[in-house]
C-alpha cells in the first residue's frame, strides 16, 4: 500500500513540476518623468502566459539598486492580468528620489549614468500550484537628464 502511495505521490510532483509555467523578462529600463521630487523611470516587462485563460498577477515587487545599494524598492499590489495565450507587456514604475541621486555622485560624474541592478518579483496565482512569483533581474545603466530634458 506505502508503494502505491509513494508512487501517486511521484506521479503527482513530476506532472507539476513540468506543468507549463509563464515566463517573463525584462526587455528595457528608461527614463519616464522628472519632476520636483524624483526622477522616474519605467521597466518594460514582457510575461508570456501558456494557458487558454487569463491569469490573475497578484504583485509586482522591485528593488533598485547601484553601486550595490538599494536605492528604490516598493511593491505594485494587483496590477491586472496575464492575457489568454497570448504575452502581456507590464510597466513598472520606478521612483528615485533627488536625494538619492546626490549620494551616488561618483558613478554619476564619472560618465553622467546609473549603473544599476533591477530586481523584480512577479507574482502570479496559477490554479492547482498557487501564487507563484517569477524571479527577474536586469542589470545595465541609465542616462540621466539634463537641463534641456527637464525643460
Amino acid at each position: 500500500m506505502s508503494q502505491l502511495l509513494e508512487k501517486a505521490k511521484d506521479f503527482v510532483v513530476d506532472k507539476v513540476a513540468n506543468i507549463k509555467k509563464p515566463e517573463a523578462s525584462v526587455s528595457d529600463v528608461d527614463l519616464k518623468h522628472v519632476s520636483r521630487e524624483c526622477v522616474e523611470y519605467g521597466a518594460k516587462v514582457s510575461v508570456s502566459n501558456p494557458y487558454s485563460h487569463s491569469i490573475p498577477i497578484c504583485e509586482i515587487s522591485y528593488n533598485f539598486k547601484s553601486a550595490g545599494r538599494g536605492i528604490a524598492s516598493g511593491t505594485i499590489p494587483d496590477p491586472g492580468s496575464l492575457k489568454a495565450g497570448d504575452t502581456t507587456m507590464l510597466d513598472v514604475p520606478v521612483k528615485v528620489p533627488y536625494n538619492i541621486l546626490v549620494s551616488l555622485a561618483k558613478d554619476i560624474g564619472a560618465d553622467w549614468d546609473i549603473d544599476y541592478e533591477l530586481e523584480l518579483g512577479l507574482t502570479i496565482d496559477l490554479p492547482i500550484v498557487g501564487n507563484f512569483t517569477i524571479p527577474l533581474s536586469q542589470k545595465g545603466e541609465i542616462k540621466l537628464p539634463t537641463l534641456s530634458d527637464i525643460f
